[in-house]
């Protein structure tokens, strides 16, 4: 009985577009109950059967806009499980332990190095494109795969070594994601996943999943996109860093996006900020979490009304991020302008469009960046629509 509960609880809360720890809050609401006596952990214990809600089961249902049968109603056999984390690791993991080791001795000193060529190359993917970075991005992650399976290493120093490499995935999944290497680029993330949750490290693995589902948002795989985004947050740790939480729900606000779900999309965005705004508490992040801030929320909120095609609220936003953005990473300028350039030609506005469109193309024949290129293409064709005035004509005859 417990399990086909669960389900049906995770089919509703998927439905609004919710996270667990959103739905735990409206269950203590409608409860009138003071504290937080139900918390994500005991909504995602619900959602896998390990418990049964009973006496939570009537404030579920109202919180959720259903009657409390619906809840109950036994899982029809041929609707398919939602995807966990765990369903996007590979086949052949290629971290899987080898038992013994024989190479040399790994300590402590090597992973701090590792860990300082890794910060390296992030800093790096700051100001330079895919294209330049991919070959170096690669073999820094296949040394360190090397070390670990070869090396030998206390239990600590493993763990240790399996969150460098997770670290090193995700930097080097977006690299080769940038340089339109997107086959390289989603098996590397999911080596990273393996590796983070090796290391039991689920953040990390969050931050994986959720950089492989923008990726397949963007390539056509929506739905994919959308279920391994949700499936990035709901495998959070329920104390996970505000930052951490905040980035997951902007990936799964830009999943919904893209597949169409404008009110999901609203809501996780809405979702992101209150998790952003608990930062202030001073809870530690990870390092690699250090762009994670308001001003790329903002980023992402404007993109996504951007692609709502609400140009009314986007270029404002869009004005305010590149009024106070770091000329010198060329790539992010290039994109968030292009995304100005669209929302300026959704607002009629097509003498700015064309203004900005052109400085889009400039920028973009600097960087060695597929992301830049297939920017520069979306909007052309968003500006043949004004092919008639003078400033696009001319834009688009120069491209041409």
């Amino acid at each position: 009985m417990g399990s086909h509960i669960g389900a049906n609880i995770r089919r509703e809360r998927g439905r609004r577009g919710w996270s667990q720890e959103r739905l735990a809050r409206e269950i203590c609401r409608g409860a009138g109950v003071v504290g937080e006596p139900v918390g994500r952990q005991e909504v995602s214990r619900w959602e896998q059967g390990k418990r049964t809600p009973r006496q939570w089961l009537p404030f579920i249902a109202a919180a959720l806009g259903v009657p409390v049968g619906v809840l109950m109603e036994p899982r029809k056999p041929d609707e398919p499980p939602l995807p966990a984390l765990a369903d996007f690791l590979p086949d052949d993991d290629p971290l899987a332990p080898l038992g013994a080791r024989a190479g040399r001795r790994v300590g402590m000193g090597q992973v701090g190095d590792l860990q300082k060529r890794v910060h390296g190359l992030r800093l790096a993917d700051d100001v330079l494109a895919g294209g330049d970075l991919i070959r170096p991005a690669l073999r820094e992650l296949r040394a360190a795969v090397r070390v670990y399976k070869e090396g030998a290493h206390s239990g600590e120093v493993g763990r240790a070594l399996l969150r460098q490499i997770g670290e090193l995935a995700q930097i080097a999944g977006w690299i080769a994601s940038d340089a339109g290497q997107h086959v390289d680029a989603e098996r590397v993330y999911r080596l990273g996943i393996s590796a983070a949750m090796q290391a039991d490290d689920r953040t990390l693995a969050g931050n994986l999943a959720g950089s492989l589902a923008y990726q397949l948002s963007n390539t056509g795989r929506e739905i994919e996109g959308a279920q391994l985004a949700q499936a990035a947050l709901d495998g959070a740790e329920p104390d996970a860093p505000p930052k951490a939480r905040a980035l997951y729900l902007d990936r799964v606000a830009w999943a919904h996006t893209k597949a169409g779900e404008t009110q999901s999309a609203m809501r996780a965005l809405g979702e992101a900020g209150e998790a952003l705004a608990a930062d202030s508490a001073g809870a530690e992040s990870p390092a690699y979490l250090y762009w994670v801030d308001a001003g790329e929320l903002r980023v992402m909120e404007s993109r996504v009304h951007t692609e709502l095609r609400r140009p009314l609220r986007a270029v404002p936003l869009l004005r305010d991020v590149l009024g106070r953005y770091d000329t010198t990473h060329t790539r992010e300028l290039a994109l968030y302008l292009s995304w100005l350039a669209v929302a300026l030609a959704d607002a009629n506005e097509p003498e700015e469009a064309a203004a900005t469109a052109e400085r889009v193309i400039t920028l973009s024949a600097t960087v060695a960046s597929n992301r830049t290129a297939a920017r520069v293409r979306v909007v052309l064709k968003r500006l043949e629509g004004y092919r008639d005035v003078p400033e696009v004509r001319a834009v688009l005859d120069g491209a041409a």
